[in-house]
């Protein structure tokens, strides 16, 4: 009787988080379609950084497909379907996770998806103002003055979706650490103690987002090592909240 019910309870936490799953991936659905009400602003907002090339070969954006732009406008729809619903993601993944966590933790929800959202808005921030414009500048002048530099509409936006959604995740760094503290599986002793890891992890890191050269690896690495100093300090602040609250 006793391994029936926790068959039972096994199972009842599966269709739990099916139904959290269902509910992320409707909630990006209705955040794609509301959108792709507002595509072409949003294209004009992703097109915006070749304005501002450097190079004496400016970019040139050609459409290579009879169904480039129809794919084109759609997968900008679902990524502003992700981005919009971060909040409703992170607040599924609390609301999962909290039956395990003491009362006081479970008041966390608001402030974490409220600062989740403001985390991956400002990694999108970050990629769109600095690192954007730097990689297009780079990409733009390797090309010389013999060699045009036309593009494939939907390489450009590939390669712009992957370093916004790239940066965003990554700026996600305090908010991990933030989850991994509250359920007790990550300690700042433990984040300083592989401090130096870290710091190679995230060069490394930066090698493959940005271009290949020293400047952009630095200018991605450098905020992303602040990030994990404050995530350091997240998770010093959630530990020593539990120590109050065993004291």
């Amino acid at each position: 009787m006793s391994n029936q019910t926790k068959s039972m309870s096994f199972i009842d936490h599966l269709e739990e988080l099916r139904w959290r799953i269902i509910k992320m991936i409707s909630s990006i659905i209705l955040g794609g379609v509301a959108t792709f009400f507002f595509i072409d602003f949003f294209l004009e907002l992703l097109l915006k950084p070749l304005e501002n090339i450097d190079s004496g070969n400016p970019i040139s954006l050609q459409v290579l497909s009879v169904q480039g732009m129809f794919i084109i406008k759609w997968s900008i729809a679902l990524i502003g379907g992700l981005i919009t619903s971060v909040p409703v993601i992170t607040y599924q993944l609390w609301k999962f996770i909290s039956p395990g966590l003491y009362a006081n933790e479970k008041g966390f929800v608001l402030p974490l998806v409220i600062f989740s959202f403001i985390s991956f808005l400002l990694g999108i921030f970050f990629s769109y103002i600095i690192l954007i414009p730097y990689c297009l500048n780079f990409f733009a002048s390797l090309s010389g003055d013999n060699i045009l530099n036309n593009f494939s509409i939907n390489h450009y936006f590939s390669f712009i979706t992957w370093l916004l959604l790239g940066c965003g995740i990554v700026f996600q760094l305090p908010v991990i650490s933030f989850l991994l503290s509250t359920i007790g599986l990550l300690t700042p002793a433990f984040m300083r103690h592989f401090r130096r890891h870290a710091v190679v992890a995230i060069f490394i890191i930066s090698s493959f987002i940005t271009p290949p050269d020293p400047v952009s690896m630095l200018v991605m690495a450098f905020p992303l090592i602040i990030l994990y100093e404050l995530s350091i300090g997240v998770s010093w602040i959630v530990n020593r909240g539990k120590e109050f609250d065993s004291e």
